[in-house]
């Protein structure tokens, strides 16, 4: 479907929090969702493609063993999305069988993005699925997750869902109208932002990671990251309060009231993987005019420019470059951390000398590079 900016919104990631999933207990609840499934059914028959990222199986899990608040401990956490996981997806098949439709579990950790193998074939799989008219329901893999290789919040999950799977908007389905210039708890005068074109630092400030439930996670924060990574991806995001607005259809033609982050790039997709799933090995410390360089001229990075490597990475890794205190860009290295600190602050032309061998004049290649801020 085309909206006023006559974008066509064909595949959509759709973001539901634990606070509708364990909002099934109340009638208000269940009404909700019933609709929301309802009206992504009839997304789909207009021949359009849905994929859902449903937090909530550590929220069941804890309040089927009892708990009143959301486990702090890890095996606690990871023992309720155990718990929680099987009665999170019976309500999903439960909920989309009424339209006649096929869901399919997937579980996913950062792991499965680190390694662009793994990442294509986890890609394939919700494509062949799409293709198969069947529903992908993706959530992360808490059972088995560390603070290492978790998202941490299903909001950054969604937001790289949909950037690997080329998906054409995320909407973000959450309990208030959408992103303030201010917290409307303190501030009256606070209002919606409706339309985002950049994420400027005062927005950054205006944004709370309140939970705002002690069953559930991420807040304003989460989401603004995860509009960074879709906005960056070319993917538009909107953040909509899903229990006044389930028609997908008024959300993306912009006749609901809510926030919409409009993306005005397209990554291509190796860039994409570099930015938002390789793990990150190491560090380059660039000088300014370095940064100005990659940043301004979209030029490689050379030896010339950087002050200083840490991390101990190799070939091939995938690198953060900093200005300062400040990440502006990420890329794939041609040398090694090792090698780096003997050429760096140096011409090109003077790396055979220092290495006994020249492979690359780049240390990053501007078609490995891809700039962050």
């Amino acid at each position: 479907m085309k909206n006023s900016q006559n974008r066509i919104y064909k595949r959509v990631v759709i973001k539901i929090g634990s606070g509708f999933i364990t909002g099934q207990t109340s009638d208000s609840g269940t009404c909700a969702l019933n609709r929301l499934v309802e009206e992504i059914y009839s997304f789909i028959r207009a021949r359009n493609e849905a994929i859902i990222v449903s937090s909530g199986a550590i929220a069941l899990g804890a309040t089927k063993i009892g708990l009143k608040k959301r486990p702090v401990d890890l095996p606690g956490k990871q023992a309720s999305a155990a718990i929680g996981q099987v009665d999170l997806m019976k309500m999903w098949e439960r909920l989309c069988a009424k339209h006649g439709g096929i869901v399919a579990q997937i579980l996913l950790t950062k792991h499965d993005f680190y390694d662009r193998e793994k990442y294509l074939n986890a890609r394939n799989t919700i494509l062949k699925l799409l293709s198969l008219g069947v529903v992908p329901v993706i959530n992360e893999n808490d059972t088995v997750a560390t603070e290492e290789i978790n998202f941490g919040d299903n909001d950054t999950l969604s937001a790289v869902v949909a950037s690997k799977v080329g998906a054409d908007a995320l909407i973000i389905f959450t309990d208030v109208d959408g992103f303030y210039n201010g917290d409307p708890r303190k501030n009256r005068d606070a209002v919606i932002m409706r339309e985002v074109r950049e994420i400027t630092n005062e927005m950054k400030r205006a944004a709370t990671s309140s939970a705002g439930c002690s069953l559930s996670i991420g807040g304003m924060a989460s989401k603004l990251s995860a509009a960074k990574i879709a906005m960056a991806s070319g993917v538009d995001m909107f953040i909509v309060n899903g229990k006044k607005y389930s028609c997908l259809s008024s959300i993306l033609g912009g006749s609901v009231k809510c926030t919409k982050f409009i993306s005005e790039q397209k990554m291509e997709g190796k860039k994409r993987w570099i930015a938002f799933g390789a793990r990150v090995s190491g560090k380059i410390l660039v000088d300014a005019g370095a940064a100005r360089a990659i940043g301004k001229m979209s030029t490689s990075l050379l030896p010339s420019g950087v002050l200083l490597a840490e991390g101990g990475f190799h070939r091939g890794d995938i690198v953060s470059v900093f200005c300062a205190d400040t990440e502006i860009a990420k890329g794939m290295v041609f040398y090694s951390c090792e090698d780096i600190n003997k050429i760096k602050g140096h011409k090109s032309s003077e790396i055979h000398k220092l290495l006994c061998r020249r492979d690359y004049d780049e240390i990053i290649h501007k078609d490995n590079l891809v700039i962050l801020s």
